[in-house]
């Protein structure tokens, strides 16, 4: 009986301790499992571009994954929306997700024009500025700035301004130098 009455005492005040203990432990031992996966630290989600002409977007994100589509357009805009040590999650203007490494992906700002009509290239960022093109939906522009409601974009040796909502790569609210 009086073993018994030890070992419940020492469980009494062993207990708080190793519970506290596991506490303080816990973000030293998270940080050791996510010590061997890195993210590059930039805003998610954000556009980004295809840097190659064909570019392998997987069910997961690793080599072992099956192509899940082929991407055959370089400078397409696409879409990060989560990161995985090298490999990054993203969709595509139709809705498609999955993981491409990021070796195959760029930095550089581009965007699709979208539409029915596609879009209007203006002279000014102005609704009633002189048009300088018509941009078909589906074409790719590399962007500059935006500001506001207006992006400066060039395609095929014409430079304007386009209303973000007929762009697909850029968000409302995101401003761009």
């Amino acid at each position: 009986m009086r073993i018994i009455f030890t070992l419940i005492a020492t469980l009494f005040v062993f207990l708080p301790i190793a519970a506290k203990a596991q506490e303080s432990a816990s973000p030293a031992v998270e940080q050791a499992k996510n010590a061997y996966i890195k993210t590059s630290g930039l805003p998610i989600p954000r556009f980004i571009s295809l840097a190659k002409n064909k570019v392998f977007m997987r069910t997961g994100p690793g080599l072992r994954y099956p192509i899940r589509w082929v991407y055959t357009k370089k400078q397409m805009p696409i879409e990060v929306i989560q990161e995985f040590d090298t490999w990054r999650k993203v969709r595509d203007v139709d809705g498609a997700e999955g993981w491409i490494h990021q070796s195959l992906l760029s930095g550089k700002r581009t965007a699709l024009a979208q539409g029915e009509e596609g879009a209007i290239m203006l002279k000014k960022p102005e609704s009633a500025a002189r048009p300088v093109a018509m941009i078909e939906s589906g074409v790719i522009l590399t962007l500059e700035s935006c500001a506001q409601k207006w992006c400066k974009a060039t395609v095929d040796g014409f430079k304007g301004w386009i209303e973000k909502k007929s762009l697909w790569g850029v968000y409302a609210d995101e401003e761009l130098d």
